[in-house]
């Protein structure tokens, strides 16, 4: 996935509330590509899902797993995947994302959507703090050691 695959990504769902988080996420707080990336996380709001599911099909992506309502997966012919994420919004801002164990939901504060920079383009992501959550409770591979590096940096 490259960055100008993440622009175009973005410009196709330009009518969708999304941000972006994983490495591209990390990148974009960072200002510059730091690594390869094979995909891209996304988080949207889960009730635009039909719009942002029509939104990527009309750019190739098809749907290729499914772990509702935690998260699923879209690649288009070229290999390129998104990994998304639904989120469920309270009126403060802050949102849920359904997680594996019933009852403990991933929480999302209001202030975690934040803006990063891709080729010089303001995209949204979350923040560093909400990264750095993400990266607790299992064993780092290395290209996590990467981002949590990078992420202590923005601290």
């Amino acid at each position: 996935m490259t960055a100008e695959d993440v622009l175009e990504i973005l410009t196709a769902l330009r009518d969708a509330d999304i941000w972006i988080g994983g490495g591209w996420g990390i990148d974009a707080l960072v200002g510059r590509q730091t690594r390869p990336h094979d995909d891209l996380d996304l988080m949207h709001r889960e009730d635009q899902e039909p719009e942002v599911l029509a939104a990527l099909a009309a750019i190739g992506f098809v749907e290729t797993l499914s772990w509702r309502p935690v998260r699923f997966v879209v690649t288009d012919p070229a290999g390129r995947e998104i990994d998304l994420h639904p989120l469920r919004f309270a009126a403060d801002g802050s949102a849920e994302q359904s997680s594996l164990t019933p009852g403990e939901p991933f929480r999302y504060p209001a202030n975690c959507f934040v803006t990063g920079t891709i080729l010089g383009t303001s995209v949204p992501c979350l923040s560093a703090e909400q990264q750095l959550h993400f990266h607790q409770g299992y064993e780092p591979r290395e290209r996590d050691l990467h981002d949590l590096a990078l992420l202590r940096t923005l601290g």
